[in-house]
């Protein structure tokens, strides 16, 4: 006769497996959307440079509107006080 002891330790370790695979996972996204958000800012910021310094050469209209999308700054005396720290 063959006797068998059953014992739980697998379905724990299989527990703090998948816990522990699920931790890793919702950090890894959370640090991804850190990183995307900081890239966005990185980049409108180096938008509104650069077409700061268009505006201070070429003074047309889609320039303002390029700058007033970015800053929602509305007048254009605005937008220029505003281009003023980036032109420097």
């Amino acid at each position: 006769m063959k006797f068998e002891l059953k014992t739980e330790n697998d379905d724990y370790l299989k527990l703090f497996s998948n816990f522990i695979k699920t931790i890793f996972s919702l950090a890894l996204i959370i640090i991804f959307f850190d990183v995307a958000l900081k890239l966005r800012l990185i980049s409108r910021n180096y938008q509104i440079e650069y077409n700061c310094k268009i505006l201070a050469v070429d003074k047309s209209t889609t320039n303002f509107k390029k700058i007033y999308k970015l800053s929602k700054v509305k007048s254009k005396q605005r937008i220029w006080e505003f281009c003023k720290e980036f032109i420097k």
